[in-house]
């Protein structure tokens, strides 16, 4: 099932998610479903918010970037009560987008490297560290988690510029040729 992917101005999106148990109900079938989801839309990356759904739950395939990096080939996973533990490096920009704020990209500059717990969909713990795209990807799909978009990295003035953009959206004046569910339909 393909669900919605719920647009800028939504409070889900604002939200800390909660941590969740093996016995999540319907656990399989909404990984499956956010996987649907993401791909439909062309996304690399899918947080449990994006869907309405306020657990620590995300999803990323970064194998759109094996040209540049030879190492993302298989890089598709599943991320239940992540934590980010360490951020090491340099920040970097680069420029980014979100299935939850369309036909917006702005240049965000995140870490080089992560350490990170999580549950894989098994429920076995990992702690891993990325580097490059699959840390940037990561930490974006993170921060739907934490409640934070990418635009809240942008400076005040440069979100000020891009207001009424996001008003757009919200209210849902925005072309886009995947499903999503907007918090403020404009009357007609």
């Amino acid at each position: 099932m393909i669900y919605p992917i719920v647009a800028y101005g939504d409070p889900v999106l604002k939200k800390v998610a909660v941590d969740i148990t093996k016995d999540y109900e319907g656990l399989t079938e909404v990984i499956e479903n956010m996987w649907e989801t993401m791909y439909a839309a062309n996304g690399i990356g899918l947080a449990a918010p994006q869907i309405g759904k306020s657990i620590r739950l995300f999803v990323v395939d970064a194998t759109a970037f094996e040209d540049d990096e030879p190492e993302l080939a298989d890089f598709k996973k599943v991320f239940i009560n992540a934590r980010i533990i360490e951020e090491d490096g340099e920040k970097w920009p680069f420029n980014e987008g979100c299935l939850s704020i369309p036909k917006i990209r702005e240049d965000i500059s995140r870490h080089e490297e992560i350490v990170i717990e999580y549950l894989d969909e098994n429920f076995k713990m990992h702690k891993d560290t990325f580097s490059g795209m699959a840390a940037r990807v990561i930490q974006h799909e993170y921060d739907h988690i934490d409640g934070i978009l990418f635009v809240d990295h942008l400076s005040p003035l440069r979100k000020r510029l891009l207001s009424g953009k996001l008003n757009d959206i919200t209210k849902g004046n925005v072309d886009v040729d995947y499903r999503m569910k907007f918090p403020v339909l404009k009357k007609r």
